[in-house]
């Protein structure tokens, strides 16, 4: 099964090797069809803490680094 890849905005990055991105996706609303936002904040391994709050960046889904921690950090979006 392929890997999931996310984009979105780095929100935090206090945690050593950590950075918390929030990912937002539109989708339309089954009965309502009307357009609508959700966003989720996914916590991505940053091994060399190089990205900073705002930055647009691409996540990877991975092995677990920790209990909360399932994605990695692929890249800037361009």
């Amino acid at each position: 099964m392929p890997k999931k890849i996310l984009n979105g905005v780095v929100v935090s990055d206090k945690p050593n090797k950590t950075v918390t991105v929030l990912v937002e996706r539109k989708f339309q609303h089954p009965l309502l069809k009307k357009v609508m936002k959700a966003r989720k904040k996914y916590n991505a391994h940053d091994e060399e803490n190089k990205f900073k709050i705002g930055d647009k960046v691409s996540i990877r889904e991975s092995k677990p680094f920790s209990k909360n921690k399932k994605f990695e950090v692929i890249g800037v979006q361009k």
